[in-house]
C-alpha cells in the first residue's frame, strides 16, 4: 500500500500506540488530543510522557488539539477514544467534511452504556447505515506495539474491501492484520474480555491460585460465547484473536489495566472509585459490566461471574463472598449453554 494520510482520533496509550506504528510504516499521521496543552508538550518532547514514556515518535507523526486540522486531507480516520465518548466523537466528526471515500475505523473496545448498543450500532446510526466502517481488535498492550513488538489483531467490517484496507495499511514484518466480516464477534469479545480480566485479577489479588484463574479463563469464555451467541456473533470469531486471545492476555499479564483494576480491588479498603483513581486511565470492564448486565436481563441469560463482578464493582458484595457463591451453584453440565 502506498503512504496514506491517516487521522487518529484519540492520544491515551492505545491511539498514540498505534499512531506511531502507522508513522512507522510509513503513512502521514496526525494525532489528535482534546486537550491544547498536551498537544503542545507531545510536539515538543516527541513522546508521550504520560502514556509512553521514551518511546520517540517517527518523523511522519505530527500532534494536534484541532479537530478540523487532524482531518484535513485524511484518506482514512482511525478513532481510538474510551468508549463513552465515542458517539460524542463521530458526532463531531460527521460535521466535518472527509475526503471522498475516506476510510472509517475504530479500536475502541466496550458498549455504549446508555444504549447498550455495539459501537458498529453506533457508527451506523451518527454516520449512516453505509458508511465505510469497520473495528479493529486483538491482544495487544499499548507499549509493546509502540516498541514494535511482534503483533497480531484483526479488521472486521462488513465489506471486504474496508477490512483489507485497514489490514494493509497496518501490515509489516513485525504486525500482521487478519480480516474478518463478523464485527458484532469482534466488538463482544473485545469488550467482555475486560470484565473476565477484572475477574481473574480479583482472583489474583485474593490468592486463589493457579486453578482459580484458569477456571475463571475458561469459564469466561464459555459466558462470552453465551453472550456472543444472544448478540448473533459467530462462535468462530470468540475463538480468535479477537475473541479467545484478547481474553488470555489481558486476564494473565499485569499491563492489562482491567486485570490490575482487580488486583487492587481485591485488597482490604479498596472500592472502584479509589482504584480506578490510583490507574490513573479508563477501566473499560467497569463499563463493559454494567452495559452487559442490561442486556443479559433483557434477554434472560445466566452470566454468573459478570454478575458477580458487577456485584463486587458495585459494593454489594464482598470479593470473598462472591468466590462462595460461585463455588456454591449448582452442579451442570460443562457443555450447557
Amino acid at each position: 500500500m502506498k503512504s496514506q494520510r491517516i487521522a487518529v482520533l484519540g492520544a491515551g496509550a492505545w491511539g498514540t500506540a498505534l499512531a506511531i506504528h502507522l508513522a512507522k510504516v510509513g503513512h502521514s499521521v496526525n494525532l489528535w488530543t482534546y486537550r491544547a496543552e498536551q498537544a503542545l508538550q507531545m510536539q515538543a518532547s516527541r513522546q508521550n510522557v504520560t502514556y509512553l514514556k521514551d518511546i520517540v515518535f517517527p518523523s511522519g507523526l505530527n500532534v494536534t488539539a484541532d479537530f478540523g486540522e487532524a482531518l484535513k486531507d485524511a484518506d482514512a480516520v482511525l478513532v481510538v477514544v474510551p468508549s463513552h465518548v465515542f458517539r460524542e466523537t463521530l458526532t463531531e466528526l460527521a460535521k466535518h467534511t472527509l475526503t471522498p471515500n475516506c476510510h472509517i475505523a475504530w479500536a475502541t473496545k466496550g458498549f455504549e452504556i446508555s444504549s447498550g448498543q455495539l459501537l458498529h450500532q453506533v457508527a451506523q446510526q451518527v454516520l449512516g447505515k453505509d458508511a465505510p466502517i469497520a473495528v479493529l481488535s486483538g491482544p495487544t498492550f499499548a507499549v509493546e506495539v509502540a516498541k514494535g513488538l511482534p503483533t497480531a489483531m484483526v479488521s472486521a467490517a462488513f465489506e471486504e474491501s474496508e477490512a483489507l484496507y485497514w489490514a494493509q495499511a497496518f501490515q509489516n514484518e513485525r504486525f500482521r492484520m487478519y480480516t474478518q466480516s463478523d464485527m458484532t464477534g469482534v466488538e463482544v469479545g473485545g469488550a467482555y474480555k475486560n470484565i473476565m480480566a477484572i475477574a481473574t485479577g480479583l482472583s489474583d489479588g485474593l490468592h486463589l491460585g493457579a486453578n482459580a484463574r484458569a477456571a475463571l479463563i475458561s469459564r469466561g469464555l464459555v459466558e462470552m460465547m453465551r453472550f456472543g451467541q444472544a448478540m448473533g456473533a459467530q462462535t468462530e470469531t470468540l475463538m480468535g484473536l479477537a475473541g479467545l486471545g484478547d481474553l488470555v492476555l489481558t486476564c494473565t499479564d499485569d499491563l492489562s489495566r482491567n486485570r490490575r483494576f482487580g488486583l487492587n480491588l481485591a485488597r482490604p479498603g479498596q472500592n472502584t472509585d479509589s482504584v480506578i483513581a490510583q490507574i490513573g486511565q479508563v477501566v473499560e470492564g467497569v463499563k463493559a459490566a454494567r452495559a452487559v448486565k442490561q442486556i443479559a436481563l433483557a434477554k434472560g441469560l445466566d452470566l454468573p461471574i459478570m454478575m458477580q463482578v458487577l456485584a463486587i464493582i458495585e459494593g454489594e458484595i464482598a470479593p470473598a463472598d462472591a468466590v462462595k457463591q460461585l463455588m456454591s451453584r449448582d452442579a451442570k453440565a460443562e457443555t450447557d449453554f
